[in-house]
């Protein structure tokens, strides 16, 4: 698929964040959703990445903390999708995908759930 500009792959997922049920986002305390073009390493391999301490981790976390943070990447998500709607569900199944990992929920559990 074509290459978006950061900014309409940024409305892309405020659109799909805004579609996703109130039970799941309702309860992401701390937490900041970014986009960026690449991971660090350059590869296409990873679509998103959680950031942060599970909630089923946290001890003595409390006020003051730095926000976790869940990216989404732009390009390895554009560079997988066939056009615009294929898009969109990649983008929403990373996002359920990353939100899982806030609430404690890892890969081979999302793997059985069907969403990794």
């Amino acid at each position: 698929m074509d290459a978006l500009t950061e900014d309409e792959f940024e409305k892309l997922v405020v659109d799909e964040l805004d579609a996703l049920p109130d039970e799941m986002v309702d309860g992401l305390d701390n937490v900041v959703f970014v986009t960026e073009a690449r991971p660090e390493d350059g590869s296409l391999d990873l679509l998103g990445l959680y950031d942060g301490v599970a909630i089923t981790e946290r001890g003595q976390y409390g006020f003051g903390e730095l926000p976790d943070r869940i990216i989404l990447y732009r390009e390895p998500l554009a560079d997988i999708s066939e056009d615009l709607d294929d898009l969109k569900d990649q983008i929403h199944i990373t996002l359920v995908h990353e939100i899982a990992h806030f609430y404690g929920i890892d890969d081979d559990e999302l793997h059985r759930l069907g969403w990794a």
